[in-house]
């Protein structure tokens, strides 16, 4: 079921939304139990044979969670050896259904030996609840995490507004706040909560969703092997970084504003990254939540910068290409997290080194934000792209520049292409929606905003107007026009 369709927004919403307030008010447990069931059934619309691995999971790492909270202090061994198993089942499992195929191939292309490739289903979200349970069991390890109810902890695991695509929660970071509801309804966080959802839908629907064909048709002509003309490789690129921005801003927002409808705050996962002067900043900005991940559990573990700079820039390496690798099981997310990889060595360089564009502070932010979009679009090639070889076909069309003047049948209309200028102009210059709703805290931290935003958000008549505006287009989209697209990250 996705945030985007008809299903969603005018049945299984507002009646979960009901039922967790009415069931509330006579038992708060049985509101949760209710919660729970409701964001199991969200996913398993999918399918619900993807319940044979959530289910196990959930009940596995509870066990072993819960083991690692409570057990006496009697050395670190016994402890470490439960977490290196709960640790290791949770990636054996991701291995076995998102990257068994990958290895196969992997092995089967040396021709020393044939493989029969498996083709096992990928169980929609398995990157995001493994990810959310490993980072349980560390901190049950680390006793900052104790979970007594496994009612408690699946509602953590299940909840349904990250369930699918983020962002990825500490234990501590949404539990308590169930705890300390009153399960009465905030007219607050109805009407903030609905203005942050209904704006990441217009995002997605009516911004994300427009861009999206010409995007399907670049890439599909690259894919079957069509030579294209430089000014049609770069306008691929660019619609898909335009694409992929709305898209997972929009599904960042609604995530939040969801989850506030229930009077539950979700961490910041997404803050204009495209406004980032330079790539150590993009990934401060670009799936927040990941970024923390990676650096909590894999960064600090593997030495971080404690161990001297060659030791800091392998361990750069090395947590770029797994997080590339997290986001798909193909070798073109390899080469997306290696690039961005070699742009964090190359930043990190600069910076040890003193190094500064001969400008004015304000000229070297703008030169550094153009760079930094540049080669963060060069590299949505590779995340976008089905192969290396349809990769390779986009780069070769997009340093092609004497092919500029050749005919050029897939490029957008006139009409298109003003409606993306607008996107990057949106995505460089106006304020986000967690600036404009800044008032009303509707996340987990807050955006680092230079100056106070032109838009704040105030419940009034013309607000309300220009909400119901954004409603209606998205709406139309939706049930008229059919307009119902995945979320890109859904997929991961």
């Amino acid at each position: 079921m996705l945030f985007n369709s008809a299903t969603f927004l005018f049945a299984f919403l507002p009646v979960s939304l009901i039922g967790f307030y009415v069931i509330g008010r006579k038992s708060p447990s049985l509101a949760l139990l209710f919660l729970a069931a409701a964001s199991l059934l969200f996913y398993a619309q999918t399918n619900p044979k993807h319940l044979y691995v959530m289910l196990p999971s959930i009940l596995f790492n509870y066990v072993v969670g819960s083991a690692l909270a409570r057990k006496p202090q009697r050395g670190s061994f016994p402890r470490y050896q439960l977490l290196v198993l709960g640790v290791t089942a949770n990636l054996l499992c991701l291995f076995a259904f998102k990257y068994l195929d990958l290895f196969i191939d992997t092995i089967n292309a040396t021709h020393l030996i044939e493989l029969k490739e498996r083709k096992i289903e990928l169980p929609l979200g398995i990157s995001f609840f493994t990810f959310t349970q490993i980072a349980f069991l560390a901190d049950a390890y680390a006793r900052k995490a104790k979970e007594t109810r496994l009612l408690d902890y699946t509602l953590f695991v299940t909840y349904f507004p990250h369930l699918i695509a983020g962002p990825i929660l500490h234990h501590s970071e949404m539990m308590p706040q169930f705890a300390a509801s009153t399960y009465r309804v905030k007219m607050e966080n109805i009407a903030v909560g609905l203005t942050v959802f209904l704006i990441g839908l217009f995002k997605k629907v009516v911004l994300a969703d427009t861009v999206a064909p010409h995007v399907h048709r670049i890439f599909d002509a690259a894919g079957q092997g069509t030579a294209l003309t430089f000014l049609e490789g770069w306008s691929g690129a660019l619609f898909y970084s335009l694409q992929i921005y709305f898209d997972f801003s929009g599904y960042s927002d609604m995530a939040i504003g969801l989850s506030l409808l229930f009077g539950v705050r979700l961490p910041l996962n997404f803050n204009s990254p495209y406004k980032a002067v330079n790539i150590i900043e993009f990934w401060r900005r670009w799936h927040m939540t990941l970024s923390r991940f990676l650096r909590d559990y894999l960064y600090i573990p593997l030495g971080g910068n404690r161990c001297g700079a060659a030791r800091r820039m392998a361990n750069l390496m090395v947590v770029m290409l797994l997080g590339g690798l997290w986001h798909g099981a193909s070798w073109t997310f390899a080469i997306w997290g290696g690039l961005h990889g070699a742009y964090l060595l190359v930043n990190h360089a600069w910076q040890l080194l003193g190094l500064k564009f001969p400008l004015s502070d304000r000229a070297a932010a703008v030169l550094g934000c153009a760079l930094t979009f540049l080669v963060v679009t060069v590299a949505w090639v590779f995340f976008r792209s089905p192969d290396i070889g349809s990769a390779l076909t986009m780069l070769t069309a997009m340093l092609d520049i004497n092919s500029v003047d050749r005919t050029s049948p897939n490029l957008p209309s006139i009409e298109l292409s003003a409606f993306a200028a607008a996107l990057l102009a949106i995505a460089w210059f106006a304020p986000n929606t967690q600036e404009i709703m800044a008032d009303y805290h509707p996340a987990l931290g807050r955006p680092d905003a230079a100056r106070t935003p032109a838009i704040v958000w105030r419940p009034s008549p013309a607000y309300a107007l220009v909400l119901a505006s954004m409603a209606i287009a998205s709406f139309t989209m939706i049930v008229y026009v059919k307009r119902v697209g995945d979320f890109i990250y859904f997929q991961f």
